[in-house]
Formats: C-alpha cells, structure tokens, sequence
C-alpha cells in the first residue's frame, strides 16, 4: 500500500474507507459522463441554458470525483477511476444514449444525483461510525453539491 498521510486511523478503518471512497468515486465519474452526455445530445426549449447548466454540472462533478480520488490517496490507497472501475464500481443505472429531448434528459438525470446523493448520505453514516470524521465531510460537501444541482436540473422542468 502507498505511503498514508493520516494519524490516528487504524488500518481496518482506513481500509474500509478507502473502499467506500471508490465506490462513490465510480458514482461521480458515471454522473459526469452521463451529464456530458445530456450535455451533447439535449434538444428543445431552453437548449442552450440547460446546455450551460450541464457543463457547470459536470465541472462540479469533477470537482467531487478530485476530492474523492485525493482521500483515498492520502489515507494510503489508490484512486479507481479508470472505465472498467467505474463500470464495475458504479451502483447507478445505465444512462440511455437514445433520449434527445430536454424533458427527459432532466428527468433522468435528476433521478441519477437523487440516488448519488442517497449513496453519499450512506457513506456519511458509515465513515462517521467508523470514526474518519474528515471522510465524513467530504462526503457531506458532496451531498450538499448533489443535493443543490439535482435541484437546478429539477427545476428546469419542460412540457415537450
């Protein structure tokens, strides 16, 4: 195992954190491609406005995936980001390719940050009871993100 940057963390925890630090890992990587790909195939009212949105969306993203990778790397792991550790990693549902109207990319998306953001409050939970309090936050900062762009895409509501 790399080098750790943390004390007072024993190994089984560190472990364990560092598992669930991938797993949701692969979920933000999946929300960005599947943003990205609402992102290259919206069409209809307000395109260019939830065009924008999306690629704001999929910065924040980044962002989280960053965070997440980082933790893992500092408590002494190895960040999992490549395809096939996303694909195997990933607990949310396949984004469908074949959708091009805005409405239902807004509806599918809002679903896959409402299911990330229930998967972050689990992993809240359980590095809060497995006493990684720092873990603990970063994954509440990520909620509150989710939480907050499931809203935005939400609100964006269409009748088309």
């Amino acid at each position: 195992m790399p080098e750790k940057y943390v004390s007072k963390l024993d190994d089984n925890t560190i472990e364990q954190m560092i598992d669930l630090l991938n797993a949701r890992l692969a979920g933000a990587i999946d929300l960005v491609l599947a943003v990205k790909q609402a992102h290259w195939n919206t069409t209809g009212k307000n395109f260019i406005a939830f065009h924008e949105l999306l690629d704001e969306v999929a910065d924040r993203l980044r962002e989280i995936s960053d965070d997440i990778a980082e933790r893992a790397v500092i408590l002494g792991g190895v960040a999992k980001g490549t395809l096939q550790n996303v694909k195997s990693g990933t607990a949310l549902d396949a984004y469908p390719d074949g959708i091009l109207k805005t409405g239902d990319h807004i509806r599918e998306l809002k679903e896959r940050l409402m299911a990330y953001g229930g998967e972050l409050r689990e992993a809240i939970n359980t590095a809060s009871e497995a006493g990684d309090e720092v873990t603990a936050d970063l994954f509440t900062s990520a909620c509150g993100i989710i939480d907050k762009d499931a809203w935005f895409i939400g609100a964006n509501a269409v009748d088309d």
